[in-house]
């Protein structure tokens, strides 16, 4: 079972015992009344929950979807071509799904949460250093597993790729959540 099917299949399970709960001793008309106040007041923060997963999720399918159609070229932010330095390609993904990221790796490090190494979520993005040691000039976006998937120029790769973050380990420098 994935996490977004256990959060939801536990949104129902809560919501059915505080149904149940509201009910015990309460009159019929009541019960009802109970049971969707409580229902509704309980609800929002655990939909924006499951909205923010999915929300994630979908970021990474966007970005994973660009595999072979993107373009590296350092300082170009052009969407229309599909040609993007790491930080545009970024920028690019998390606007489909309605977040604003500003356009430098330096810029966006400091949007959003701090977030520690090993607290890595999904759709966090990983800033690095690929250039100037302990600079940071590259950023990408984790996609679990220790993995990452980010827009360069190295080696053969010209495009969209997925690293593996230990592969960076000495380039690491920090991480971030935006919602």
């Amino acid at each position: 079972m994935n996490k977004l099917t256990f959060i939801r299949k536990s949104i129902i399970g809560a919501a059915c015992l505080v149904i149940i709960a509201a009910g015990s001793g309460i009159a019929g008309h009541q019960t009802t009344y109970a049971a969707t106040t409580t229902s509704t007041t309980a609800q929002p923060s655990q939909a924006a929950s499951v909205s923010s997963l999915q929300k994630k999720a979908e970021i990474i399918s966007i970005a994973k979807s660009l595999m072979g159609k993107v373009k590296y070229k350092f300082g170009v932010n052009n969407p229309s071509r599909l040609i993007f330095d790491c930080s545009s390609f970024t920028k690019y993904v998390f606007a489909k799904k309605g977040i604003t990221l500003k356009w430098g790796s330096s810029a966006q490090s400091k949007q959003g949460k701090y977030v520690a190494k090993k607290n890595l979520q999904k759709g966090d993005l990983v800033f690095l250093s690929v250039a100037k040691p302990g600079k940071i000039n590259h950023v990408g976006i984790y996609i679990g597993d220790g993995k990452f998937i980010h827009n360069t120029n190295g080696g053969s790769a010209n495009g969209v790729i997925i690293s593996n973050l230990s592969s960076y380990s000495s380039r690491y420098i920090t991480a971030r959540r935006v919602d």
